[in-house]
C-alpha cells in the first residue's frame, strides 16, 4: 500500500467558512477533527468551533452563540447555531421533534444493501454500557452511492478488501446514531475509533493517506426559528472525498 496524498493537518487551520448568517443563526461549515466546544472529554482541546468563532467574529458578536445539534468531533460538515435564547429553544424544540431534515455522506466497510431503512432502538449514552440503558427509538435510512474493490488484504481470507460510499438519513437524532446503525449492520464507518474496525481504519488511512473519520454532514434542511421559512444548506465534501473516488474503480450504486 502506498498513499498517494499528503496527510492534511486535522482540523484544517484558519477562519471557519461561513454558509449563512443572520441576528438569529450562524452556519457553518465545520472541518474535520474540531470540537465544537470545549469538553470534558477532551479537556487538553482549546480550539473549537466555538473559540473560532469568537476570534473570527469578535467576542461581542459570538457571545450568544449556542450550537443548535451536535456534530461529534470528526465530522465534517454544515453546523447550525442560535444567535440567542429564543432562536435555540425554537431551533431545539424542531430538533427534538424531528423536524428537521439531515444527509450526511459516509465511507463504509464492505457492500451494503442498495437501500436500507434501519429501524433499531438504541441505548440513550453511547460512552457507558448498553445494559440497564432505556432503549431510545432510533431509525436510519441508507442509500448505497458507490461501491469499490481496493487490492489489499485486511482478512487474511480474502486478498481485497471491500468499502463503499452510502448517504445516510437520519429520522431521529440519537448521539452517534449513524455511527451505531452502520456498526449495527456490520458495515461500521471508516475511521470511526469507537464503533468501527481498527484494522480497517488503518489499512484505508494507509491506502489513501489521509486519516480521518469518514462521515460528512452533506445538508440540512429546518424552520427559520423566527419567520418560519424553510431553510436548507449544504456544504461541499472537502478535497479529500474527491481524492477517495479517483482511487480504484469505482461502480455506481
Amino acid at each position: 500500500m502506498h498513499a498517494t496524498t499528503a496527510p492534511p493537518s486535522w482540523p484544517e487551520p484558519g477562519p471557519l467558512d461561513l454558509l449563512y448568517q443572520d441576528e438569529d443563526l450562524l452556519v457553518v461549515h465545520k472541518p474535520a477533527g474540531l470540537l465544537v466546544h470545549r469538553s470534558a472529554l477532551d479537556a487538553h482541546e482549546h480550539d473549537t468551533v466555538l473559540d473560532r468563532l469568537r476570534a473570527q467574529l469578535g467576542g461581542s458578536a459570538a457571545a450568544g452563540l449556542a450550537p443548535a445539534h451536535r456534530l461529534d468531533k470528526g465530522t465534517s460538515g454544515v453546523l447550525v447555531l442560535a444567535c440567542h435564547p429564543a432562536a435555540a429553544r425554537a431551533l431545539g424544540e424542531a430538533f427534538e421533534s424531528g423536524a428537521v431534515a439531515k444527509r450526511y455522506l459516509g465511507l463504509v466497510r464492505g457492500w451494503p444493501a442498495p437501500a436500507i431503512d434501519l429501524d433499531h432502538p438504541l441505548a440513550r449514552d453511547p460512552e457507558l454500557p448498553s445494559a440497564g440503558q432505556p432503549r431510545l427509538p432510533a431509525r436510519t435510512r441508507f442509500t448505497r452511492m458507490a461501491r469499490v474493490e481496493w487490492p489489499f488484504a485486511v482478512d487474511a481470507r480474502h486478498p481485497t478488501s471491500r468499502y463503499a460510499l452510502v448517504q445516510a438519513e437520519p429520522l431521529t437524532g440519537r448521539r452517534h446514531q449513524i455511527r451505531r446503525h452502520l456498526k449495527h449492520l456490520a458495515h461500521p464507518l471508516v475511521g470511526d475509533s469507537t464503533h468501527g474496525k481498527g484494522p480497517h481504519n488503518r489499512a484505508v488511512a494507509a491506502w489513501l493517506g489521509v486519516s480521518r473519520m469518514w462521515l460528512h454532514a452533506v445538508s440540512l434542511e429546518v424552520a427559520h426559528p423566527r419567520t418560519g421559512e424553510p431553510m436548507r444548506w449544504e456544504a461541499r465534501p472537502g478535497w479529500e472525498w474527491a481524492a477517495l473516488r479517483v482511487r480504484g474503480e469505482w461502480q455506481d450504486g
